[in-house]
């Protein structure tokens, strides 16, 4: 019954991982638009740095602790798992962290300019290079629910398995954008702070997407029998 319970509320506190992180992406892209519309653009691009660094940061962390938890009973049939991990997540707790500090320092008045476009560079290599992660999770999950023979959440189930499986493309294009635009901005090309706030908004709309399907996911796991 205790273990019963720890699981049920260590996955409760993941799927709040998930909205959190997808509360962060809204943040940012809240914060992207006003410094777009001129409010005082070179903090806001900093602001915004940091609020995705930490958004980034909270959903390796949910992915990589639901990953430790899914758990194969003894004497369950045997499930091919390779390929399955959390190495790529290392990336994004690497970038999520460097950001932040990136983005503080860009705040403080340390070439700025420079700085945040850098972050984004690295925020859109993290989503390129962790694009299947929650994909990943999502079949990981399903294979250990028919692993103990049980089913998955009937139209639930498949609407997470959509949602995972579009946010790899999405967040792979998307990383691959922002890349770009982070380049533009780097190297001087003319707005190059409104390159860098509109790949920001980028980054933001995309983890909110992501997020929403984490979620999806770790909620769908929670209410299988």
């Amino acid at each position: 019954m205790s273990i019963t319970s720890r699981e049920s509320t260590f996955r409760e506190t993941a799927a709040y991982g998930g909205l959190i992180d997808a509360i962060g992406g809204l943040a940012t892209v809240v914060i992207a638009i006003v410094g777009l519309s001129g409010v005082n653009a070179p903090m806001m691009a900093s602001v915004a740095t940091i609020v995705f660094g930490a958004a980034l940061l909270i959903q390796g962390g949910t992915m990589l602790s639901e990953y430790a938890q899914i758990i194969f009973p003894a004497g369950s049939r045997a499930t091919n798992i390779e390929g399955f991990g959390g190495s790529s997540l290392s990336v994004v707790f690497l970038a999520g962290a460097a950001g932040i500090v990136l983005g503080v320092l860009s705040l403080l008045g340390i070439e700025p300019a420079t700085l945040t476009p850098i972050a984004a560079i690295a925020f859109g290599s993290a989503l390129i290079l962790s694009s299947n992660a929650v994909w990943q999770l999502h079949v990981l999950s399903q294979e250990s629910l028919r692993s103990r023979n049980q089913a998955g959440a009937g139209g639930s189930e498949i609407l997470a398995s959509e949602m995972a499986f579009g946010s790899a493309g999405i967040q792979a294009l998307s990383g691959l954008a922002v890349i770009v635009l982070g380049i533009l901005a780097i190297s001087g090309a003319a707005n190059d702070l409104t390159l860098n706030l509109v790949a920001l908004l980028a980054l933001g709309a995309t983890i909110v997407f992501t997020g929403g399907s984490l979620s999806a996911t770790l909620l769908n796991f929670m209410r299988a029998p």
